[in-house]
């Protein structure tokens, strides 16, 4: 009824081939942009913005670059954690060596140093697969929170470890309330999800997700495994270093090399997975899963007035937390993306049995 097709059609190739075919999704895309720069920004708090809105968007950003490489590229990856860490210290030392560089160039050169990282530790994958890769992207992980920690020179010597990112300007603009910094984050992440989305149906994409098909296959047909692995790894990790940049400097403010541990990599890996692997939509599902139901359940026993411990809170969100991530890759495996086109689906034959 809301959600059909009858009386659209397409009078040329590339209307058909249109991100959003459907009138009803460009509708609904074009609400959602205006409430992401116009209506959130009047109503939102400080809080709303440093807690929920700036961590959600660049967690989806990471999670697009990661979903990149293990869901239309098949090949699995534990180090993006790690390639945030590159983006993070690259646009440090490039914003206090070179102050007079544009913020946007100081990220697009941090997500250049991490494409470059993201190149040389892909290299495995033209040899080994699976949960061997998987290792040998954990390795990688490893390899930077050892560099980042001993190497002085990435923290411009300072004795903790610690660093700070340098004020922030941008065309002669200071960027320094919440606001503002969302504004920045959701601009750069609009353009890259959109560059994500086209390039996924490109001659790249499917390139990629012949390899992650069947790769011999693939390789048979003309594709050649070389580059379309290493591109992957390349793209994965320029978005993840822009992530870990933005982190860092919009976020943050202040971080050391524990703020991109193993921990982010395990965080961001479920982001996808609860997402949707192989779909750009998922990676903002399963982004705002991982960080709003935690909050969502330590609030519960302070609405409800449960009396219960602090301690026992968080044992009780962890545990409840994990629950549902069983429980929804039970349901779907193919993630919440999968559960909202069945939904699309239906609506498309209601009242009508499916």
């Amino acid at each position: 009824m809301l959600y059909r097709e009858a009386g659209q059609f397409k009078t040329s190739y590339g209307d058909d081939q249109a991100i959003f075919p459907i009138r009803q999704d460009r509708i609904g895309v074009a609400i959602i942009l205006l409430a992401a720069y116009l209506a959130i920004p009047l109503t939102a708090s400080p809080y709303l913005f440093t807690s929920i809105l700036i961590p959600f968007l660049i967690y989806a950003l990471a999670a697009i670059g990661l979903n990149l490489l293990t869901g239309y590229c098949g090949q699995v990856s534990l180090g993006t954690g790690g390639f945030m860490a590159v983006g993070a210290y690259a646009a440090y030392n490039f914003a206090i060596r070179m102050p007079e560089l544009n913020l946007l160039v100081v990220f697009l050169l941090a997500g250049g140093c991490a494409a470059l990282v993201g190149v040389v530790f892909g290299i495995p994958s033209l040899r080994i697969k699976g949960f061997y890769l998987a290792v040998a992207t954990l390795a990688a992980q490893f390899f930077m929170d050892w560099m980042f920690s001993r190497i002085k020179w990435f923290t411009n010597y300072t004795p903790s470890g610690s660093v700070n990112a340098p004020p922030l300007s941008l065309f002669g603009f200071a960027i320094d309330t919440p606001a503002e910094r969302y504004y920045l984050i959701l601009a750069i992440v609009t353009v890259m999800a959109l560059a994500a989305k086209n390039l996924v149906r490109g001659r790249v994409g499917r390139s990629w997700m012949a390899i992650r098909d069947m790769d011999i296959a693939a390789e048979i047909i003309g594709i050649r495994p070389l580059r379309a692995k290493l591109s992957a790894f390349a793209v994965s990790s320029f978005y993840a270093g822009i992530a870990g940049a933005l982190w860092a400097f919009l976020h943050l403010g202040s971080w050391e090399p524990l703020a991109f541990d193993i921990n982010r990599s395990f965080t961001l890996l479920f982001m996808v997975i609860i997402g949707g692997l192989g779909s750009i939509l998922g990676c903002f599902f399963g982004a705002a899963f991982i960080l709003i139901v935690p909050l969502a359940l330590n609030q519960i026993p302070t609405a409800l007035g449960i009396p219960i411990s602090t301690a026992m809170i968080s044992h009780l969100e962890f545990m409840i937390f994990g629950a549902l991530i069983v429980f929804f890759l039970i349901v779907e495996p193919h993630g919440l993306a999968r559960l909202w086109a069945l939904g699309k689906e239906k609506l498309r034959l209601w009242p009508f049995p499916h």
